[in-house]
């Protein structure tokens, strides 16, 4: 399928590689500006390696990535910094850093030798804090935190960017399903349009759960083997055949009763085997009689 056009961020013919090991193969995709597209697959399908090439953490072995029609590779660091944000599977925080500390790095990339800390970096590290609710952890080590906590302090510091571009490479890993689904909610509100009618951030996230990727996605991209099987709505996207194409798993598609979203509902699961009755009938046959002599 032809991938979108009209797209800030994109991947043209892209090849990437570890060592002597191409795990994408010539892909091509362009992301709709302003809106939240999803990439699934299974494990190794190469959907976190693409999701790291878009945000120059990996050089491509062929093919490019352009950033409003330039390589990325060409644009200097800073640059990128201010247009897209990352937050990576594995994220490691400095030894003993605070929340607050490490939520207030997201301001780096808007600061100069001329111009430190400002009201305008303040505020963007409340409002990230307070949109994950990690107010109340603000003088707490990192290292001291749960996986939960941990992931949203990330995701906080992500937010604090501030960026038109937004990379989330899992985003609800070690969250438990009431943070995963506010998580969520909250890429899905960071993409809608303003009150003034100002387009919504760009996001771009890996996600393993089929039905929450079809249930949040504007536009969704499957992988297998290194390469697009399918992109589109999800409504077009999600059927039975392609759940078995990809994930080699058998399934009926029905509506999501609360949002209409296309909803995986996996074949029958298996059960362990009952013993026949004519199996056991022999031996209780020739059960010995209590008190009878042999």
């Amino acid at each position: 399928m032809s991938p979108t056009t009209g797209g800030r961020l994109a991947a043209r013919t892209l090849t990437l590689a570890y060592e002597d090991r191409t795990v994408v193969h010539e892909l091509d995709l362009t992301v709709p500006d302003g809106q939240v597209t999803v990439i699934v697959g299974p494990n190794a399908c190469g959907k976190s390696t693409t999701l790291r090439a878009l945000g120059r953490l990996l050089r491509p072995r062929g093919g490019a990535v352009l950033l409003d029609g330039t390589e990325l590779a060409r644009i200097p660091t800073k640059q990128i910094a201010r247009s897209i944000g990352l937050l990576p599977q594995t994220p490691v925080a400095p030894e003993a850093i605070t929340v607050s500390d490490l939520v207030a790095r997201g301001r780096q990339p808007h600061q100069s030798w001329w111009q430190q800390w400002s009201d305008e970096d303040e505020r963007a590290v409340t409002d990230a804090m307070s949109r994950t609710d990690v107010t109340a952890l603000a003088d707490r080590p990192v290292d001291e935190l749960s996986g939960g906590q941990r992931q949203r302090v990330w995701i906080a510091m992500a937010l604090a960017q501030d960026t038109d571009l937004l990379l989330l490479d899992e985003p609800t890993t070690y969250l438990d399903i009431a943070h995963q689904v506010e998580v969520l909610d909250l890429v899905r509100q960071l993409a809608s349009p303003a009150a003034d009618g100002t387009r919504g951030r760009t996001v771009v996230t890996v996600l393993h759960d089929l039905n929450q990727a079809a249930r949040y996605a504007d536009r969704l991209v499957a992988m297998k083997e290194g390469r697009i099987v399918a992109e589109g709505a999800p409504g077009d996207v999600v059927t039975a055949e392609l759940v078995h194409e990809v994930f080699g798993l058998e399934a009926v598609i029905v509506p999501d009763p609360v949002t209409g979203s296309p909803l995986v509902v996996p074949g029958a699961p298996w059960t362990p085997s009952t013993p026949s009755t004519s199996a056991s009938a022999p031996a209780s046959a020739s059960a010995p009689t209590p008190g009878k002599v042999l």
